[in-house]
């Protein structure tokens, strides 16, 4: 066990390391892969000179197991519906896609929000009918709004800009779908929503609590390297929005 913790714990470090240094992010995030590296090795130390079994009650030991285990049950169950909605793409004849934002940096898209992009417009070439909503604020490291950068990414690539409507005031997914929704009629209108397949399952979810009647997920491929970080990270956005009563 100590081995494996150990190891364990160097592997999270090494990939933090390695977004913090090579890849880059555009949240802090990716720290939470220090800390539970950190903290993995620190329980590896503790298992190796047993202070565990030596220093702590037998019923906190046993409480702490318990809620290990709770943990895990809900992390691979939140994880799975996750990861169930990665090949979702939608029907053809959608009135309306909502594409959600993501960071935009200096240079135009980040990666992850290209992706949602490219992926919207190979639907809308396919579906001429199609109107697009972007949906996106602007944030403090954002040189303009998350929507203006994707309606400008957008047209140069050839879609018409009387197709595109924009959304600048959210700041997050439930906010995108609650503004969007002012846009359409959230009760007939077909809607596809666009974004990274780690996102699709909540976002639909929302989407659907929010009381669009007809609504589909347009998932996008995820940036493979931080597929890991953004499937955390997503766990826990379920987790707010589910507390939260969004979906």
């Amino acid at each position: 066990m100590y081995s494996f913790l150990l190891i364990l714990g160097l592997l999270f470090i090494l990939y933090f390391l390695c977004i913090a240094f090579f890849v880059g992010h555009g949240t802090n995030f990716y720290f939470i892969w220090l800390f539970m590296g950190i903290g993995t090795i620190v329980l590896a130390i503790l298992l190796k000179k047993e202070i565990w079994l030596e220093q702590i009650p037998l019923w906190f030991r046993r409480m702490f197991m318990l809620l290990i285990c709770i943990g895990i049950s809900v992390f691979i169950f939140v994880e799975g519906c996750i990861i169930s909605a990665f090949m979702q793409k939608g029907p053809q004849g959608l009135d309306y896609l909502i594409v959600l934002g993501a960071q935009m940096k200096s240079n135009g898209p980040s990666k992850a929000l290209q992706y949602r992009l490219d992926e919207a417009i190979v639907y809308l070439e396919e579906n001429p009918d199609t109107k697009a909503i972007v949906s996106g604020g602007q944030g403090k490291d954002e040189y303009i709004s998350e929507a203006q950068g994707m309606y400008d990414y957008l047209v140069a690539k050839g879609i018409d800009p009387d197709r595109i409507i924009q959304e600048e005031q959210s700041k997050n997914t439930f906010q995108n779908l609650t503004y969007s929704a002012e846009l359409l009629d959230k009760e007939r209108n077909l809607v596809g929503i666009v974004s990274n397949n780690f996102h699709i399952f909540r976002a639909v979810k929302i989407a659907r609590k929010a009381g669009y009647q007809e609504v589909y997920g347009i998932a996008a491929k995820g940036e493979p390297f931080l597929q890991l970080n953004n499937m955390m990270r997503e766990f826990f956005g379920v987790l707010k929005d589910f507390l939260a009563g969004n979906m």
